[in-house]
């Protein structure tokens, strides 16, 4: 087996380890408010960095706020090379609580304050956290117009379908999809196709899909197998599944961080990813 690529080059001039952070659990219970614990925010973020992670990914609406400005508090001035992307497109009014609001004046108090926050003059990746086909073209010329700007260097899309990024592309050139993937969860297969085509990257989360059972099972064999844990070889499926997966593992634990590091040293059989490669096919649409 030919050795995993282990970057990827992001709307052809971001070039970044394929091994990224997700800075959504630095925030309190309900992705709301401050952290439990804010020092070992920072630390983790410090220590996801110093391991080599040069992609970290935010949006205003974890916290809200809380993400972006942990982030700026812990690595500002931003190391050479750091790419932080982040989204807009959601309004919170309380813990777990979301909702879309993709519409030119709510984006526009989003990218400046996201600005802002992250000590910025311009967003590396600027993901449209969610879409509203009513309104897409008023939402893609605010988008366009804020890249022209420069604003905005890169744009990306989340939870959309095939069809929703070909729309986007009419406005805007779309460098990264971010929908919900897993080894156990296969639902968007057609965007992973769509985005290798293209040459985006694809940026899954909720990389394990909770609950189940027989998955993690199957997850937990190869593991005991390799010597690793469910997560790491879910994680490590990811990264062997496709060349322009870039993975955004978050958590608010140092030693949850360091541990999911370790994914890249797993090394899965043709085998054991055929026998992986099974637990979803029935979720493919």
């Amino acid at each position: 087996m030919s050795a995993l690529p282990l970057t990827f080059t992001i709307g052809g001039d971001l070039k970044v380890n394929r091994f990224g952070f997700g800075a959504m659990r630095i925030t309190g219970k309900g992705i709301w408010g401050p952290p439990q614990d804010k020092a070992e925010s920072i630390k983790v973020l410090q220590k996801a960095v110093e391991l080599g992670v040069d992609f970290i990914d935010t949006a205003d609406s974890y916290g809200p706020n809380v993400s972006e400005e942990l982030i700026a508090e812990a690595l500002s001035p931003y190391k050479k090379g750091l790419v932080i992307a982040t989204k807009g497109g959601f309004m919170r009014s309380g813990p777990d609580k979301w909702t879309v609001n993709v519409k030119p004046d709510h984006l526009r108090k989003a990218l400046e304050g996201s600005l802002e926050r992250l000590k910025v003059d311009t967003i590396d990746l600027y993901q449209l956290h969610r879409t509203d086909d009513s309104i897409v073209s008023e939402t893609m010329e605010f988008l366009q117009g804020a890249q022209e700007n420069g604003l905005i260097k890169n744009i990306g899309l989340s939870e959309v379908t095939v069809e929703q990024i070909k729309t986007a592309q009419k406005y805007v050139k779309v460098v990264s999809v971010q929908n919900k993937y897993s080894v156990d969860y296969r639902k968007w297969e057609s965007v992973l196709d769509y985005t290798q085509e293209q040459k985006m990257a694809f940026i899954p989360w909720y990389p394990m899909n909770a609950g189940n059972l027989a998955a993690f099972n199957e997850l937990k064999k190869v593991a005991e197998d390799i010597g690793a844990t469910p997560h790491q070889v879910a994680l490590s499926w990811l990264m062997h599944r496709s060349e322009n997966i870039l993975l955004i593992p978050g958590t608010s634990k140092v030693n949850h961080l360091e541990e999911n590091m370790q994914t890249l040293k797993i090394h899965l059989s043709a085998d054991q990813l055929r026998g992986l490669d099974e637990i979803g096919k029935e979720t493919i649409s």
